[in-house]
């Protein structure tokens, strides 16, 4: 089937051989794989944060529409409280992105 290896394939895979074909790395540059990697991290941390401010937004929005409903208030103070608590929302999700 396959070929047995022997030392002398090997050669190849010497350290010397293996720095005149391939450079050392450089340690204080960031490989690129790296900044991608990282870059999805935080866009995966920012989703989270977006789903979670969006479940729970629905909800708070019943409860104040439940409250003022039951308080019999006037529907445009009704929606001006709406609008103030998705403005509310928004700064929250537009602040967290910057964290």
């Amino acid at each position: 089937m396959g070929r047995h290896l022997q030392e002398r394939d090997l050669r190849s895979l010497e350290r010397r051989s293996m720095y005149s074909i391939f450079h050392p790395l450089d340690v204080d540059e960031p490989l690129p794989r790296e900044l991608i990697q990282e870059g999805w991290r935080q866009r995966m941390c920012e989703i989270r944060v977006l789903e979670i401010t969006g479940a729970l937004y629905l909800p708070v929005l019943m409860v104040v529409m439940i409250v003022l409903g039951s308080m019999h208030v006037n529907p445009i103070f009704g929606f001006v409280a709406m609008a103030t608590l998705f403005g509310a929302f928004l700064i929250y999700v537009l602040s967290a992105r910057d964290r």
